[in-house]
């Protein structure tokens, strides 16, 4: 069977990579428009490198009239715990040589003020007795928050109020390096192709059911042929959906949505003295991925400290593409969505056009606000992160993400982002069960299942607490975290 992947981002290279595993005859192709592997929001300063898994974002546990809910974060968290799974396996088998080349214990922490101490202490009592948090400690004590995140607190007034909680066990993730490795993998061991500099044009299907892929290759025209094609493109799948003919086409279209940091280089010492990812809570009309977090973050062997995101709105699919490709992607039927959520949601694209025009003055004031004295401590700059495109769904705006099949099982792609990244293993192993199905049907193929993810059934995780400990302390050791004592 002859597989096509568009896009040779973290999705793309985990759908390969697992897909080759588990049925080596397949003959599978990566085709990506930049020339390499996890160049585009994987890279390493396009993202957070936050391994979400709920610790931390309050986005994850919503609050509806004083009750709070934390069965998203639930299943967040155990999504985290089956890429860990994988990540681990990668590393046993030899084809990723030191997991401390893409990740690395950090501390996660929420920080809040007084007028949300209440809310943080409701989230701490929920989520603290489930398993998956059953390290989580809380406290309101000026001192101890201190030697948890001491760049917060060390120049705030002590009468100042606040709360936080802190994960011993979080990490950061450079994601740009995990795809790197892993496409050398896919490439070297397994016989995965990957043509970069490939600029998918269009995708139709020919009259025998077969998937053509039209493409710009370094200046010259060159078609695939696909029994099976899967778009791993981040916002880059909306103008192929488009062009798909598929009938579901119509039920989504694209809301971009991009971000810029503040980056400061810090020296070794420095990044031990404050060994976390904190966050804060995201003002009201932000969209969750404009939460506001001061992150210390290990790139290329450089530490750092990124502070933001500061969204925007900037009508583009990914970064480096322009103004026209999204205009492309636009069809008549997508404009009366596109208007509606305008409408419907004003405040959210009011608080994104603010965002944009956003100077440094302001982007200090609010690290300022986070973590007082803390931008006169480094040589801060801004840096522009990876563009979103969030799903509009039938007129609705949708925060997460989406796999799309076609009813023949023959096309699938990923929309959306957030959580993204930190659970690309398991929702690339959910998009092939729905893809390839009839390769897990095989003995050997369910064998390399249970090696690659001992333990991958996300209910079994939340509800079984002997099972998941078991699972969590093998993966963390082969991985090099340490887990606290009990």
């Amino acid at each position: 069977m002859n597989v096509i992947i568009i896009g040779a981002g973290i999705m793309g290279t985990t759908f390969a990579t697992l897909a080759k595993e588990l049925a080596p005859n397949l003959d599978i192709t990566i085709l990506e428009r930049l020339d390499g592997a996890g160049a585009g929001n994987s890279w390493a300063f396009n993202n957070a490198g936050t391994g979400h898994e709920a610790n931390c974002e309050l986005n994850y546990t919503p609050v509806d009239e004083e009750v709070i809910s934390v069965e998203k974060a639930e299943k967040i968290h155990a999504q985290f715990n089956v890429a860990k799974q994988f990540w681990a396996y990668l590393v046993e088998k030899g084809a990723i040589k030191d997991p401390q080349t893409f990740i690395h214990q950090t501390k996660h922490c929420t920080i809040v003020s007084e007028p949300s101490i209440e809310e943080l202490k409701l989230r701490f009592k929920e989520m603290s007795a489930h398993h998956f948090f059953e390290h989580m400690r809380y406290s309101e004590d000026f001192d101890e928050i201190k030697s948890w995140i001491p760049y917060t607190m060390e120049e705030r007034p002590r009468h100042e109020k606040m709360a936080a909680t802190a994960i011993e066990t979080g990490t950061d993730v450079n994601f740009g390096a995990l795809t790197e490795q892993m496409a050398a993998h896919a490439v070297n061991d397994l016989g995965v192709k990957i043509e970069y500099g490939t600029h998918v044009k269009r995708v139709h299907r020919s009259p025998a059911g077969s998937w053509l892929v039209e493409t710009a290759s370094r200046g010259s025209a060159v078609q695939y042929k696909a029994d099976v094609l899967f778009v791993g493109a981040g916002g880059g799948a909306f103008p192929i959906l488009k062009r798909s003919h598929l009938p579901f086409r119509s039920r989504y279209t694209g809301f971009p949505v991009g971000g810029r940091f503040l980056q400061a280089p810090i020296s070794e010492e420095q990044a031990r003295h404050y060994s976390a990812k904190t966050y804060g809570k995201a003002k009201v009309g932000a969209p969750p991925m404009s939460v506001p977090h001061l992150d210390l973050r290990l790139v290329d062997g450089q530490y750092y400290l990124l502070f933001g995101p500061f969204a925007s709105f900037k009508p583009l699919l990914e970064k480096g593409r322009g103004f026209l490709d999204y205009l492309g992607s636009i069809r008549l039927h997508d404009i009366p969505s596109l208007l509606s959520v305008a409408l419907e949601h004003f405040p959210l694209v009011k608080y994104l056009v603010s965002e944009t025009f956003k100077g440094k003055k302001s982007m200090f004031e609010e690290l300022e606000s986070f973590a007082p004295g803390l931008s006169k401590k480094f040589d801060w700059k801004p840096v522009q992160a990876g563009q979103r495109v969030q799903i509009i769904k039938d007129g609705d705006l949708q925060m997460g993400t989406e796999i799309v099949v076609s009813p023949e099982e023959s096309f699938g792609t990923l929309l959306g982002a957030s959580p993204g990244a930190s659970v690309s293993p398991e929702v690339m192993l959910r998009c092939l069960e729905q893809l390839l199905p009839t390769i897990l049907t095989k003995d050997e193929a369910r064998k390399k299942l249970n090696e690659m993810f001992p333990e991958h059934d996300l209910e079994t995780l939340i509800n079984d607490p002997a099972r998941y400990r078991e699972i969590r302390d093998a993966v963390n050791k082969r991985l090099g975290i340490i887990q606290p004592e009990a």
